[in-house]
């Protein structure tokens, strides 16, 4: 709603910022000229320019020097050293998303739906944290005795590791002054609030204040920081773009809360790979590593049955078997329904264009449903085979054979596509008991292992007549 006109007019400037976007305004908007969402524009004071420092001045008392240096110039006393041995998080698949452990110095934030485990893993990762150096644990949202109850659950006890339960941004710089800990873990940035502002806790204003005093610091001291952030309603981290381009590393936590599995994946990392990800299970103790993820993410795939096909992806440097599944029904609506779980809609409806032009089958008349079972989400075009081949097997109703793993890229004229990797797939497949495959016919492998099948196929229809053959 749009400020009372009737009352007095305040002497301290303001500003209106949108709570999702951070676009700041003179004056009150109904909708937001950046994001496009309505009533979203809160009055916010303005922070008054300290004397002699300016408006950065607050928290950027920088000790770096300002004169420039030669590039390979080595570091001088005070100013941070090159990168050297990072901190381990005691969970491989952790330190794999982040590039081999934390960077000394660094800034992470680690977002995701609320109960999935963020405050979980950060507090079992202590643990190990804590053994190569002190850890503040600093919580917004729990007691000292919640967060104990919650380390003895998971086994955490470790005389390094320290707590702080408060929101004031000057509480937890007096904390880490006087500690002067080599990780400080903040639960969670949104509910941390400065004392120089008079908004309120999660407010765009607030967490970008918040957010920068502790990135001044760890710049400074060479602490490392990580974040917990929140998601809000759009499936974004709330007061977000701001902070993914302040921090060094953004992580999101994937899958549904309700599901045993879920996926660490980087959005950015400045010291390491985006393509990693990491796979744990959640348990009674706590979330644990998914040493063998092909295995675990098949368990249970059903023998015999029509709609289903394992493909293999790289996500990383990691080749992973995944299940997808397709559902081809009649559909009773005018406009038939295209949905899909774990790969994206569009390519689902253009690879069911492609199957109807040069497949000659009738899809447009048939409700189309895609799913990727376990919670994984896949990005890489090497899925693409896949997926046609489970729409095929349900359309015909004729199951695609266990043995056969499926991966390749589908262009618009029916085609497939190469692929890197393909050796390193084959392998992975083999190690977990697979024996025929198909892939695009210029990535035939010049060695095949002892007893596999590799079918190099030019085009979708040759693709699904050999997969869906009679045995």
């Amino acid at each position: 709603m749009p400020p009372d006109r009737n009352q007095p007019m305040s002497k301290s400037k303001s500003k209106y910022v949108c709570q999702e976007c951070g676009y700041e305004s003179l004056k009150w908007l109904g909708r937001c000229p950046s994001c496009g969402n309505f009533n979203t524009m809160e009055e916010e004071l303005v922070l008054p320019e300290l004397p002699g420092k300016g408006k950065a001045g607050r928290y950027f008392d920088i000790a770096f020097s300002s004169q420039p240096v030669v590039l390979t110039q080595e570091p001088q006393e005070g100013e941070m050293p090159e990168e050297g041995a990072r901190i381990l998080t005691g969970m491989s698949e952790l330190d794999r998303v982040f590039g081999g452990g934390l960077v000394p110095g660094s800034v992470t934030l680690l977002g995701g739906d609320p109960g999935i485990g963020k405050s979980t893993i950060l507090l079992q990762a202590c643990q190990t944290m804590a053994k190569q150096g002190k850890v503040l644990y600093v919580s917004g949202e729990e007691s000292p005795r919640q967060i104990r109850l919650r380390a003895q659950r998971l086994g955490v006890s470790n005389p390094n590791l320290l707590l702080l339960s408060s929101t004031q941004l000057q509480a937890v710089e007096q904390a880490v002054e006087k500690e002067l800990p080599s990780v400080v873990i903040i639960d969670s940035i949104q509910t941390m609030f400065s004392g120089q502002l008079n908004s309120l806790p999660g407010t765009v204003s607030q967490i970008k204040e918040c957010a920068s005093a502790l990135i001044a610091i760890a710049k400074t001291r060479e602490i490392t920081f990580l974040f917990i952030g929140h998601m809000n309603k759009e499936g974004s981290i709330a007061g977000p773009k701001m902070l993914e381009h302040m921090v060094d590393t953004v992580l999101y936590f994937e899958g549904d809360k309700n599901l045993a599995y879920r996926i660490i994946r980087a959005s950015k990392n400045r010291f390491g790979s985006t393509n990693e990800i990491g796979i744990f299970e959640m348990g009674e103790t706590g979330l644990r590593q998914v040493e063998n993820p092909s295995a675990a993410l098949l368990s249970g795939k059903p023998h015999g049955v029509s709609g289903t096909c394992t493909v293999c992806v790289l996500e990383g440097t990691r080749p992973l078997l995944a299940e997808v599944q397709a559902l081809l029904v009649e559909s009773r609506l005018g406009s038939p329904r295209r949905m899909s779980t774990g790969v994206e809609q569009n390519r689902c409806a253009m690879l069911l264009a492609v199957m109807e032009k040069h497949m000659d089958l009738r899809l447009g008349v048939s409700d189309a449903y895609f799913n990727v079972v376990g919670g994984l989400r896949l990005n890489e075009p090497s899925s693409d085979l896949a997926l046609v081949l489970a729409a095929a097997s349900s359309y015909f109703n004729r199951p695609v054979s266990d043995e056969i793993v499926a991966f390749g890229e589908v262009g618009l004229a029916g085609e497939l596509r190469s692929v890197r990797d393909v050796a390193e797939r084959i392998a992975e497949a083999v190690r977990l008991g697979y024996t025929s495959f198909l892939v695009p016919h210029t990535d035939r492998p010049k060695l095949v292992p002892a007893g596999a099948t590799v079918y190099a196929v030019k085009n979708i229809a040759e693709a699904v007549e050999i997969a869906l053959q009679p045995k």
